[in-house]
């Protein structure tokens, strides 16, 4: 009678391939899942309320919010709310980003500048459309938090620093856009200054509770201001922690 010998490393051949077949599968239902929900955020919650433009439609397809949210809010990372960071923050709801992203009217040749960067999300879904972004956040914490996702996730054209948001970013400007994610109770005047001809800012002001949208428009030199709609965000605070 012959005697069978398995070697313990031709044993671990099958085993090893097995998991490797779990991992994989269970990556790619998860990628997928992920993806249908970002379909139907789209197609409910953005194009069927009036967001039409294709660039931002697809960048909203392509970032994956759920990277930029608390794991405990992963599960509802797609619905269309706020939801919150840490250091006090919020991610905005995805209407709203969308709304104000198109409203910048960008192009791919574009340089932006956002003010509060926050969880990275809006950032991500400009990157997507523009040449580069530009991005200051107050908080230290999510400013290294943010660069160590974009690193990951392989954003090589945003461009992040901890600062004082209401002074903008002169080394870099002027800018094509400008969008501001937290609430002054003023327009800033360096960022009105950072905006390049033709170029398009758009901003929530105001005391909260009571805020609204303004968009500017530069032209000639002189700046149009229009007020859009009522919204609610966190407040714009100075390197001390105090509201502007």
């Amino acid at each position: 009678m012959k005697r069978v010998i398995l070697s313990v490393k031709s044993s671990w051949v099958p085993l090893f391939l097995i998991i490797l077949f779990i991992t994989v599968t269970t990556l790619f239902a998860q990628n997928k899942y992920f993806a249908d929900l970002r379909l139907r955020m789209v197609k409910t919650q953005i194009e069927a309320r009036g967001i039409k433009n294709e660039n931002v439609l697809q960048a909203f397809l392509n970032v994956e919010r759920h990277r930029f949210v608390l794991p405990a809010y992963i599960s509802v990372a797609y619905k269309d709310s706020p939801l919150p960071i840490t250091e006090g923050q919020t991610i905005s709801q995805p209407y709203i980003v969308a709304f104000m992203t198109e409203a910048l009217e960008l192009k791919p040749t574009d340089k932006v500048l956002e003010i509060g960067t926050g969880s990275g999300y809006q950032a991500a879904i400009l990157a997507e459309i523009c040449d580069s972004v530009f991005t200051i956040e107050i908080f230290e914490s999510l400013g290294k938090k943010v660069k160590l996702l974009y690193a990951e996730l392989g954003y090589k054209n945003i461009f992040c620093k901890v600062g004082d948001g209401y002074k903008g970013w002169t080394e870099h400007a002027p800018f094509d856009a400008i969008i501001v994610t937290c609430s002054p109770t003023h327009i800033p005047e360096p960022l009105k200054n950072q905006l390049a001809e033709g170029g398009r800012m758009i901003i929530p002001v105001g005391k909260d509770p009571i805020q609204y949208l303004v968009l500017l428009e530069k032209k000639r030199g002189k700046i149009r201001e229009e007020t859009i709609l009522p919204v609610r965000f966190v407040p714009m605070l100075d390197e001390e922690g105090k509201k502007y």
